[in-house]
């Protein structure tokens, strides 16, 4: 029988949330890393937020899961 330790389960989930975040991140960063002209950073910063939100919630699921089904079911959905 295969027993999987949950906490370090979560730690892997954690990575792999903080890495779809970044992916998500980039495209918003350089809009306000480079404050281009004529690209509006209010509507990026907008999004960032949004990602933040999204992220926290999932970082509150995974933080609460108690079997590895929970964690899978808060993590990024791969596309």
């Amino acid at each position: 029988m295969i027993t999987i330790n949950v906490t370090k389960a979560k730690a892997i989930a954690h990575d792999k949330r903080r890495e779809a975040r970044a992916e998500e991140f980039k495209p918003h960063d350089e809009i306000i890393m480079k404050q281009i002209p004529g690209v509006d950073a209010t509507a990026a910063e907008a999004a960032r937020a949004a990602i933040r939100t999204k992220y926290s919630t999932m970082q509150t699921a995974i933080n609460s899961a108690t079997t590895v089904d929970q964690i899978k079911s808060a993590m990024p959905q791969e596309e």
